[in-house]
């Protein structure tokens, strides 16, 4: 509540209703001498209060305080003799005591002896007061009567007080104004707190205490580590409601504590726990990054791994002790696979699991290596890639950096730390031009040691970045900035620097709203961001073997070189490819306006078109989408399976297949197109699913990391990854292209239970909210039909 205002409107009650003491006596009428002096003044106040003149109350409560020549008594006088300042809404003394806090603000402050004289006394009578007083009221009286400086045992008494009775909140707010902090168990205090996820108040509680931090991270991690039952505590706290333990898992709680760890700045030794947790995750996203995914060099797998489980202790006794909990065998034996670990020293299970592995690596269709042909190529050549590390190198080739009226491709790359509290600090920066690339070392650049090499980097991207006549084109242009201004000093504002800048990502989500037919199953391939524009657009994509590698080694290797400049000089590419032609992209008018150099000042600032203003794909036949806004109907059209290798149809009711736990969103929706779902339960294996499609005959797709373990265990074509970063909408079709689904306008709602659970589908606009073409459907005011048998059904 604003001291300035009063709480609440005056007129809302009647504010003298409850000016009677406990025994029915008048407010006041058993005070002294303060309390009289009291009541002309509180007389005059109420008839302003009343009659809402708030500018005049003011006035008034600010000439009597002064008058009053002992205020503070004068108050506990009010207050012990009325209780409607203990309830919730406005009332006249609540508004005294915050105007009377920020009137005594804006006096001098007594001299200690006179503070001392009689404050003693007040603050016994206030600490009584502050018991029944309502949160908005704690700060100010705190304040007022110093209770920060009161003897302790009364005030600890009332916070025990206030927890017993399960207001945990309030017992740590009023510890924390009143300073009690290091002589209050901060565990005990935090745990409510923590179980209901209020974690941010816990922080400030313990806030400029560096013991009681500490003490905070080292009981927050004991919560993380293997096996820990967070149940157990929450059944231990049976008066705490509102409980949130799906935030305190140990991986979830993990990421808290080293976020909290690294603003502390303190030693990441307090949460052994925490950081165990956080080298597992990544062991997990490494493993599946080579394994699963096969986008990572064995060489950059090797770097990583190595870089985790530390320089100077044994691999093989570092992964058992990082994957000892069950459930981490799989991720052991691909570990134990990459580094070439001996099968005797593993247990038993995960040296199953390693056997398993070598069977699948050998039966993998094409080493990672050897597949350069399937990628994107850089078609410039290698001489015309230069690596810039000094001021005379960019002297050299500054001139044509910088060449008004241009295109620059710009990119920024950095070594992936994995979340391990590190903030990663950008290494290179790369500019394309036509015909070349250049890659800007910003080890050797841009730091202040550099000296005058640092002052030309500094001015030379400042000066590309502030030219409107130069279009830079980014993917992520924003990102990149940011992070090259966090590493950079001297580009701190580069964000703000930019003009004429366009990010490709904002075209790209216009083109994946449309939903552009894939040139082969591409979300199977697991293919996203700049990766499959470039395979929409160019026809391959970029092999990202080398995005994960160490940016910070020198010499980088061929392969980074190479990777590093083709991750710029693409965007040229791509360009020129929707420029030339952006209606064959779907793109609509505006935006392809928006590709015209200059056009864009900011990145993002173009606004995306919406979906009805947007070019219809092919596959939506001869109509075009219409606004429901024009002619009062909306005709929306069913996809139809594309794909450039079309193999025999499947009716879609005859199409089965068997959903994890992460696609549930997609098992609805292809249940409702009429294909016949299964979906695992949260926390079931994933094997489950290899058994269920065996018996059942279904197809499995999965998001997750058992992919090719699954696949092993279902014939050729029984097992399909699905992006999880796409929309289920986006997925489902990318499903229905892949199996070369049919659906019929019969299909559509086959499966739901009963005619009300479809009207009621209609009634909330579920599918057209998700961009659902469905065709056969119309709609004129709050009636709509649809016909069984696939003929449009004209509204009565």
């Amino acid at each position: 509540m604003d001291p300035a205002e009063p709480p609440g409107d005056p007129a809302a009650g009647d504010p003298t209703a409850e000016d009677t003491d406990p025994a029915g006596n008048p407010a006041g009428s058993e005070c002294q001498a303060p309390g009289q002096e009291l009541l002309p003044f509180l007389q005059a106040l109420r008839t302003l209060w009343s009659s809402r003149e708030l500018q005049q109350l003011r006035e008034e409560a600010w000439r009597g305080f002064a008058a009053l020549d002992d205020p503070l008594t004068g108050l506990l006088d009010v207050l012990e003799g009325s209780q409607a300042w203990q309830r919730k809404g406005p009332s006249l003394e609540a508004w005294v005591v915050c105007e009377l806090h920020r009137w005594l603000r804006s006096q001098p402050l007594p001299a200690p002896a006179q503070r001392s004289s009689r404050l003693k006394q007040l603050q016994a009578r206030a600490v009584r007061v502050l018991a029944n007083s309502p949160p908005s009221l704690v700060e100010p009286l705190v304040s007022i009567f110093q209770l920060q400086d009161a003897d302790r045992s009364p005030l600890l008494t009332h916070i025990h007080q206030l927890y017993q009775e399960g207001k945990f909140k309030e017992a740590i707010m009023l510890g924390s104004k009143l300073k009690l902090q290091p002589v209050l168990d901060v565990d005990k205090m935090s745990t409510p707190l923590l179980l209901q996820d209020r974690a941010n108040l816990v922080e400030r509680y313990v806030a400029g205490f560096p013991d009681l931090q500490r003490r905070l991270l080292a009981f927050l991690d004991s919560w993380c580590r293997p096996g820990f039952d967070i149940g157990a505590v929450a059944r231990q706290h049976p008066q705490v409601t509102s409980l949130r333990l799906d935030r305190l898992s140990p991986r979830a709680l993990s990421r808290r504590v080293l976020s909290l760890l690294e603003r502390l700045g303190l030693d990441p030794a307090l949460c052994p726990n925490a950081v165990t947790q956080q080298r597992l995750a990544a062991l997990r996203y490494l493993c599946y990054k080579r394994f699963m995914e096969r986008s990572m060099s064995q060489e950059n797998w090797v770097d990583h791994v190595q870089g985790l489980l530390g320089q100077n202790e044994r691999p093989q006794e570092m992964l058992l002790q990082l994957l000892a909990s069950p459930g981490n065998e799989a991720v052991a034996a691909q570990c134990a696979l990459g580094l070439a670990l001996p099968e005797e020293g593993l247990p038993a299970t995960v040296a199953a699991e390693l056997r398993q592995l070598k069977l699948q690596e050998r039966a993998a269709e094409v080493p990672l290596e050897d597949r350069r042909d399937d990628y994107y190529r850089l078609p410039i050549a290698r001489e015309d890639i230069h690596f810039l590390a000094s001021g005379e190198a960019l002297a050299r080739h500054g001139e044509a950096i910088l060449q008004p009226g241009q295109v620059v491709g710009v990119d920024v790359e950095w070594r992936p730390s994995f979340g391990t509290g590190d903030r990663p600090q950008a290494s290179i920066m790369q500019v394309a031009v036509e015909g070349r690339a250049f890659l800007l070392d910003l080890a050797a650049l841009s730091r202040p040691a550099a000296g005058q090499a640092s002052q030309a980097f500094s001015r030379l991207v400042s000066r590309l970045l502030s030219d409107p006549s130069i279009t830079k084109l980014g993917y992520g242009l924003a990102g990149d900035l940011r992070s090259l201004g966090a590493s950079c000093p001297a580009l701190a504002h580069a964000e703000k620097q930019l003009r004429g800048g366009l990010d490709l990502l904002q075209v790209h989500r216009q083109m994946r709203v449309v939903n552009m037919p894939a040139r082969g199953s591409l979300e199977a391939r697991g293919l996203r961001g700049l990766s499959l524009l470039v395979q929409q657009v160019l026809g391959k994509p970029l092999d990202k073997a080398q995005q994960l590698s160490n940016w910070d080694r020198r010499p980088l290797s061929e392969g980074q070189l190479v990777y590093a400049a083709a991750d710029a000089y693409c965007l040229l590419e791509v360009y020129q490819a929707l420029s030339r032609e952006p209606a064959s992209f779907f793109l609509s008018e505006d935006l392809a306006r928006s590709l015209r150099p200059g056009c864009s000042e900011r990145s993002g600032a173009q606004e995306p078109p919406r979906l009805q203003e947007a070019s219809a794909p092919p596959w939506q036949g001869s109509h075009c989408p219409q606004s429901p806004g024009r002619g009062g109907r909306a005709v929306l059209r069913v996809p139809v399976a594309e794909r450039e290798d079309s193999g025999p149809e499947t009716p879609a009711r005859a199409f089965r297949v068997v959903c994890d736990s992460m696609l549930q969103g997609l098992a609805r929706s292809l249940r409702c197109l009429g294909a016949d779902v299964h979906v695992l339960g949260t926390g079931e294996d994933h094997r489950r699913a290899a058994e269920v499609a065996r018996q059942e005959g279904r197809i499995i797709l999965t998001s997750g990391l058992p992919y090719h373990k699954l696949r092993a265990q279902v014939g050729a074509g029984r097992c399909l990854w699905v992006d999880g970063s796409l929309k289920a909408r986006q997925q489902a079709e990318a499903v229905l292209r892949h199996f070369n689904v049919r659906v019929t306008h019969a299909d559509i709602f086959s499966r739901c239970q009963c005619h009300s659970r479809r009207e009621n589908a209609l009634d909330t606009q579920a599918f057209p909210e998700r961009g659902w073409p469905l065709s056969g459907l119309r709609h004129r005011g709050t009636r709509r039909e649809a016909s069984q048998d696939g003929r449009r059904s004209e509204p009565g």
